[in-house]
């Protein structure tokens, strides 16, 4: 009987090479930004942006939630850099800064889907 160490792979597995490191402050960075992803109507919120831009009134609609906690959400979002505010006269518009951000979420929704 072979004993294996800890550390050691079985004869019939080779041990892949690491993935490339990446600098502390990325990863930080990169910890950030799927903090401020994280709550459900930010979820929400970048779906909806997705689709389209949109304004505040917009997305309260949308989603039936009030537009004091939508307003509280999107400065989450635009501080992470999610999205960006344009004025177009009374209103602010808003859209997603890039795709890459909108597959980080409906990956997720779509993950969470598929197990239901």
């Amino acid at each position: 009987m072979t004993v294996q160490l800890h550390g050691e792979h079985s004869p019939e597995r080779h041990a892949p090479a690491p993935a490339p490191p990446r600098a502390a402050h990325t990863l930080a960075e990169a910890g950030d930004l799927l903090r401020a992803l994280a709550a459900p109507v930010r979820i929400a919120i970048v779906l909806q942006l997705r689709e389209h831009d949109r304004c505040v009134h917009e997305l309260v609609e949308a989603l039936g939630v009030a537009q004091p906690l939508i307003s509280q959400h999107l400065r989450v979002l635009k501080s992470a850099g999610v999205v960006h505010g344009e004025r177009h006269g009374r209103e602010v518009v808003y859209r997603l800064v890039d795709e890459h951000l909108a597959h980080i979420v409906v990956d997720a929704v779509t993950h969470v889907e598929e197990k239901l």
